[in-house]
């Protein structure tokens, strides 16, 4: 009874002044409203690094039943078939030492000639990079080839487009200074030229026959190691490419390209032959010394 004579009594109280000044009192929540409003549509947050093509989240994989790897059993092991193939120390000594030139010689170019390459090298190097390990054998990768000239000019289109947006606001002041060296911008005419263009995917899941779920362990670095073999592949071709990241082009890209929901792309290659104008930084790699540690 108190309560309701103590309600009763303010709002006797503060009717007159809201019948007063209710269209302020309205007018100040109205203005700060708009204020939020128009901070969200105008506010240009300084981003990091941030990609599409992050590591799998643990939620697109969390409700995958794991397989038991007791069910291959022992009639899915052979013995190994190559024996024969083993070399002499001397033949091991000068072939590795021939490889190691070869790769040694491997640069990134990004001025490429528009030569025509045969489509069977491009397979070859594409069978090469399938035959990396990978995570309980999943084999979690797509190599997407583009030949057509309007699909690549689409893609050059949608790159540029995120890029532009990259170099001006997503990379940062210091990532940018860092390739200045390396004289590459929010352009990429190799796009257009390079006679074809690699897209990797990784597939952070898979699907077994009766459409469910199957789960891909480390697929993203067992997609990585893949790629270093097809860059070798690449040079051993007598080509050249350059490994691009697409940062945050890669949806556009996906749906362009009819790929699953369940892959998500990690890199981009012009592949070709290096253009007669092709430039490349004068870089030097770590001596031997830096890089292996033995014990």
């Amino acid at each position: 009874m108190i309560l309701k004579s103590y309600n009763n009594v303010i709002m006797e109280l503060s009717a007159p002044f809201l019948a007063s000044y209710w269209q302020y009192i309205a007018s100040v929540f109205a203005g700060i409203f708009i204020a939020q409003v128009m901070r969200g549509v105008f506010q240009q947050k300084k981003q990091g690094y941030t990609v599409d093509v992050d590591p799998m989240q643990d939620g697109e994989t969390a409700d995958i039943p794991q397989s038991d790897p007791r069910e291959l059993g022992d009639n899915d092991q052979i013995p190994y078939p190559w024996f024969e193939d083993r070399l002499t120390e001397e033949q091991m000594k000068q072939k590795s030492a021939e490889f190691y030139e070869k790769m040694n010689k491997r640069r990134t170019v990004r001025k490429i000639s528009d030569e025509d390459v045969p489509l069977e090298v491009v397979e070859n190097i594409i069978k090469t990079a399938g035959t990396s390990p990978s995570g309980a054998h999943t084999e979690p990768w797509t190599f997407v080839v583009v030949q057509d000239k309007s699909v690549k000019a689409e893609i050059r289109r949608i790159v540029e487009e995120k890029e532009y947006l990259n170099y001006g606001r997503r990379m940062g002041e210091q990532w940018v200074k860092d390739i200045e060296y390396f004289k590459t911008t929010w352009a990429k005419p190799y796009i257009d030229t390079a006679p074809y263009l690699i897209l990797v995917f990784k597939q952070v899941y898979g699907f077994n026959e009766d459409g469910s779920k199957k789960m891909h362990y480390y697929n993203e670095m067992s997609v990585c190691i893949s790629v270093g073999l097809l860059l070798a592949a690449i040079q051993n071709a007598g080509l050249v490419t350059v490994t691009s990241t697409p940062m945050n082009a890669g949806p556009q890209l996906r749906e362009l390209l009819g790929r699953k929901s369940n892959e998500k792309l990690i890199l981009l290659l012009p592949l070709g032959y290096p253009d007669k104008q092709a430039m490349m930084p004068n870089i030097r790699r770590k001596p031997l010394k830096d890089i292996m540690v033995l014990k």
